[in-house]
């Protein structure tokens, strides 16, 4: 018998709970994160948005390079909010999950989810609320597993194998997998981007709303 949502969120919530003290440590997640904010495009004085945001790291990447951006990071866990909260002070720090985002519709130029879709029990409604909240023209920005840390042994750049809730990398893992999920929701495909960083391979996406 499968996990409920809710008993799959908790378990999400407890097991990241555990690890905010020490998840800035991973150089990868750091890299990435940076890597994704230099991909994004946003105007100075824009809005973004970033779902499953864990300790902000792809927010405080954005803020880096864009100071005039309003930023609100989402995530279901406390102890990673307290941490991005202590990190970058002037953003907006939510707890919520990532199928009922805490933003009004066509409020957002950009929304970043870095190594998150695959947590995602309904990914399909969390995608439909990016488009909801996205203005006419705002993106998507996305970084999925094509292969790498969610898989092999447990080392200081990846995660453990065995995870209190279920994962689904490879319905992210192509364009043209990303693709189905944005179709339905109003999202084209603009821009892809290939990260990798030792046995890390990652696909970067932007989706455009029509």
């Amino acid at each position: 018998m499968s996990a409920s949502p809710d008993s799959r969120v908790a378990a999400i919530r407890d097991a990241f709970d555990a690890r905010a003290a020490d998840y800035d440590e991973n150089a990868m997640h750091r890299a990435l994160a940076a890597s994704v904010a230099r991909f994004a495009r946003v105007t100075e004085d824009g809005s973004a948005l970033d779902v499953a945001t864990g300790t902000g790291l792809a927010a405080r990447a954005l803020a880096a390079l864009h100071p005039g951006l309003s930023i609100t990071g989402v995530d279901v866990s406390p102890g990673m909010l307290a941490v991005a909260r202590t990190a970058l002070p002037s953003a907006r720090w939510v707890e919520a999950d990532a199928a009922a985002l805490p933003a009004a519709e066509a409020s957002a130029d950009l929304i970043t989810c870095v190594t998150a879709l695959h947590l995602f029990a309904a990914p399909q409604r969390a995608i439909a609320e990016w488009a909801r909240v996205l203005r006419p023209g705002g993106r998507a920005v996305t970084a999925t597993f094509v292969s790498g840390g969610h898989h092999g042994p447990h080392t200081a750049e990846h995660h453990p194998v065995d995870v209190p809730y279920p994962r689904d990398h490879d319905s992210f893992a192509t364009p043209e997998r990303l693709e189905e999920f944005y179709r339905p929701a109003g999202l084209r495909i603009a821009r892809i981007a290939t990260w990798v960083r030792t046995d890390d391979r990652m696909l970067i996406a932007e989706a455009v709303r029509a």
